[in-house]
């Protein structure tokens, strides 16, 4: 079954053609990875998806709805995204910020309701951040500040949560702490999971279903193992990769790569 259902989409930044009729389907349940090159497409996609970007043609579909057919704020209770590099307002705690994901939910008048309580604990709780749920996150770590903010996604109560490069500055540690969070709501809570990432080794362990993209336009999708090849990363990134097997098989891993020259301009 389809979570987000992409039919004939272009997307444009005034006459230049980032998203070219693309076709794609994101499965219900699992978590997808897009992978791809510096200006492939990649954050356009989820922005549009999320409505931030206006699209020049296409349809998307959310949960079967199209979304040119939603509110606002209806599909804000669809999907929640949380954007590249998010800024904290100075002096806020973990449970003020956990609790904006309850906006959408919200009535005009009145503040937060029993039941927006007891999503944002369990939010805060679901992400590990029960002791500093009272800290405020500029004092966090980065990756309990990462975590905070996916805190807020989930208390938006979506079943589709998607995030763009939310490993980004962070050392190795910190990333695997927030996909380890992020592939631990999927299977538990059966939350589907889109996450543009960079780091293409975290990608191939962690993504159910991997999407590579150039000048946008899908190149491959579907498990790693079957997807991700010398021939496909040549194609995505323009360089030569030197691929093995994780130990349980499960997975490729990228253990060197060469650029091929005038390949990655094409």
């Amino acid at each position: 079954m389809e979570a987000i259902s992409i039919k004939n989409l272009s997307v444009s930044y005034e006459n230049n053609i980032i998203i070219e009729n693309m076709n794609l389907s994101i499965p219900k349940g699992e978590v997808s990875i897009i992978i791809g090159a510096n200006g492939c497409g990649k954050s356009t996609l989820l922005k549009t998806i999320a409505r931030i970007n206006k699209p020049r043609s296409g349809n998307i579909l959310i949960n079967g709805k199209d979304m040119k057919k939603i509110k606002e704020k209806s599909i804000a209770k669809e999907v929640a995204f949380l954007p590249q590099g998010p800024v904290c307002p100075s002096g806020i705690t973990v449970r003020e910020l956990v609790a904006y994901g309850r906006f959408p939910h919200q009535k005009m008048i009145g503040g937060l309701n029993s039941h927006d309580k007891e999503v944002i604990d369990w939010a805060i709780e679901e992400t590990g951040l029960l002791e500093f749920a009272d800290r405020e996150v500029e004092n966090l770590s980065g990756g309990q500040r990462q975590r905070a903010w996916i805190a807020m996604t989930l208390a938006q109560e979506t079943d589709i949560i998607m995030l763009d490069e939310p490993t980004t500055y962070l050392d190795m540690s910190y990333q695997l702490e927030v996909l380890e969070v992020l592939k631990k709501l999927n299977k538990e809570k059966k939350i589907t999971v889109v996450i543009v990432l960079h780091e293409l080794n975290n990608a191939c362990r962690f993504a159910d279903n991997i999407i590579g993209l150039k000048k946008g336009k899908v190149i491959c999708q579907g498990k790693p193992i079957d997807v991700i090849t010398k021939c496909t990363l040549k194609e995505i990134y323009g360089v030569e990769a030197n691929l093995q097997t994780s130990e349980n098989g499960e997975y490729p891993i990228c253990m060197e790569y060469e650029l091929l020259r005038g390949e990655h301009e094409k």
